[in-house]
């Protein structure tokens, strides 16, 4: 599974009681970031079950941002990381993963996936 932002809490409520082979979350956060249209989407409204998450998937890989415009680094992503002990692919991009292209979620997946 790969969620996006978003995506990324979706997928991780998910693994909270459903096995699958992997997850991996880019631009994932654990709040709602004082965001009225996030907060709707009841993600946040309850904690997260990261033991459970960790047992449910094969691998946990993240993609994160030191300087995503969205989601901070340091109050958010970072404790996507501990929580979940991550294989963590910190970048500098500046643009929240937004791009036509991410050859490096590819790769990863790829190499993921080949195991």
């Amino acid at each position: 599974i790969v969620g996006h932002s978003s995506g990324a809490e979706a997928a991780m409520r998910l693994v909270e009681n459903t096995r699958v082979r992997g997850v991996v979350l880019v631009a994932a956060c654990v709040t709602d970031l004082g965001i009225e249209s996030e907060a709707i989407s009841g993600y946040y409204n309850r904690p997260w079950k990261w033991d459970q998450m960790k047992q449910n998937c094969g691998f946990v890989s993240q993609f994160q941002d030191r300087d995503d415009p969205f989601i901070p680094w340091q109050s958010e992503g970072r404790i996507v990381h501990e929580e979940l002990k991550t294989e963590l692919m910190l970048t500098s991009r500046g643009d929240h993963f937004m791009t036509r292209e991410f050859p490096e979620l590819l790769q990863h997946l790829q190499e993921k996936l080949a195991d």
